[in-house]
């Protein structure tokens, strides 16, 4: 199927965009642990990352199908989308649970690239994806609500102005349904920090710029809630399947990155006097994996547009994360086969991009909760856990 001459174009523009920050860009920041500052900000002053921004507060006013085309060609190019992407999703806890006052202050900003919010405040040590479970606890004081608690793998968090951040306004045992008397909250980063708010960041195999924080009596003024309180829970659970839907459309370009590359030496490296890419034991595999990867693109194309036309679409979003995390880790396996020794060369970029597309089958869901969700909630099975 064509695209629209409108999609067609914002291909063109965000790749061209892209080719001013080679890949030899991204090598350095990930040897030296450096956040793409320069490449954001270009990103955000181009319109990318507020395309799902309505027009009234200064955004593009797209869908969610538009952004995951924007987010396939920034992993295409072979740049980090994991660095900015969560600007796009996370916006969207202000747009549908904002007060009118909320979204007066903070969207026209963040539209125009004077504010970045980038962070979401869930996982935790203890509880993992058992968000339900969660420790951290936010009591209410006056006109102010009190924080106490920690979060782990916060990424992007040093590099945002703005976080959302989910505690437990009422205890788990005092409300009728566990999804209850969790809150949802627009921290001011840059004014919690040092004032009830240490952020530590963590090493890790990938340049996520991930952090572990710990709240310690931290104060924010009760307007700091987004939403009603104890409807916290809905508040995440509604950018939840746009996060998903976006990180499936970056495995499709990472998939696509990585047989670009295999095909690409395929055909050019000889050996024995013949290019490798003639040999049925490099072609197949190659051939396989971009099938896998444009079949799961058509998974996220389906979700996207669910999505964009107000559909549930939990099932859907959940299946395009897991088919392209899996197909974009396969064909990254496979051009790693390809290339043989040069794969491990950093000079080629392939090992960097082969780490970074591994998070995506663990975060920000695992294959096996997604499969679950499949069990019980599409096919009717009992519950696994």
């Amino acid at each position: 199927m064509s695209e629209s001459s409108d999609i067609s174009e914002i291909r063109t523009a965000v790749r061209q965009l892209c080719a001013q920050y080679g890949e030899d860009y991204w090598l350095e920041l990930d040897r030296t642990r450096g956040y793409p500052t320069e490449f954001v900000d270009e990103l955000n002053r181009s319109g990318f990352l507020t395309v799902l921004i309505p027009e009234a507060y200064g955004g593009a006013g797209l869908g969610v199908y538009e952004a995951s085309i924007i987010m396939e060609e920034v992993c295409r190019s072979g740049a980090h989308a994991g660095a900015c992407h969560a600007q796009m999703y996370v916006m969207g806890s202000v747009l549908r649970h904002g007060s009118e006052a909320q979204k007066q202050q903070y969207l026209p900003k963040i539209a125009a690239g004077e504010l970045r919010l980038q962070s979401f405040g869930v996982t935790e040590p203890t509880t993992g994806t058992d968000t339900t479970s969660l420790k951290t606890t936010a009591r209410r004081d006056g006109d102010d609500y009190v924080i106490n608690g920690q979060k782990v793998w916060i990424s992007r968090i040093q590099h945002s102005d703005l976080m959302v951040l989910l505690a437990r306004t009422t205890p788990k045992d005092q409300v009728k349904k566990k999804t209850d008397g969790l809150s949802a909250f627009l921290i001011h980063v840059g004014e919690a920090e040092g004032k009830g708010l240490e952020i530590r960041p963590i090493e890790s195999m990938i340049n996520h710029h991930s952090c572990e924080l710990f709240f310690d009596d931290l104060r924010v003024p009760k307007d700091s809630l987004l939403g009603t309180e104890g409807a916290g829970f809905k508040v995440i659970l509604d950018g939840m399947n746009a996060e998903r839907i976006l990180i499936a459309a970056e495995c499709v370009g990472d998939g696509r990155y990585f047989i670009d590359k295999a095909s690409h030496y395929a055909k050019e490296r000889i050996v024995f006097d013949r290019p490798i890419g003639q040999n049925q034991g490099v072609q197949f595999p190659i051939a396989r994996s971009y099938a896998e990867v444009e079949a799961a693109w058509l998974m996220v194309e389906k979700a996207a547009r669910m999505f964009d036309a107000g559909e549930p679409c939990g099932a859907e979003a959940n299946m395009a994360k897991m088919l392209a995390s899996e197909a974009s880790w396969r064909a990254g396996d496979v051009c790693m086969q390809t290339h043989g020794g040069f794969a491990f060369a950093k000079e080629y970029h392939i090992e960097r991009k082969f780490r970074e597309t591994r998070l995506y089958q663990i975060a920000p869901i695992s294959t096996n909760l997604i499969l679950s969700f499949i069990g019980e909630h599409v096919l009717g099975m009992p519950r696994s856990f």
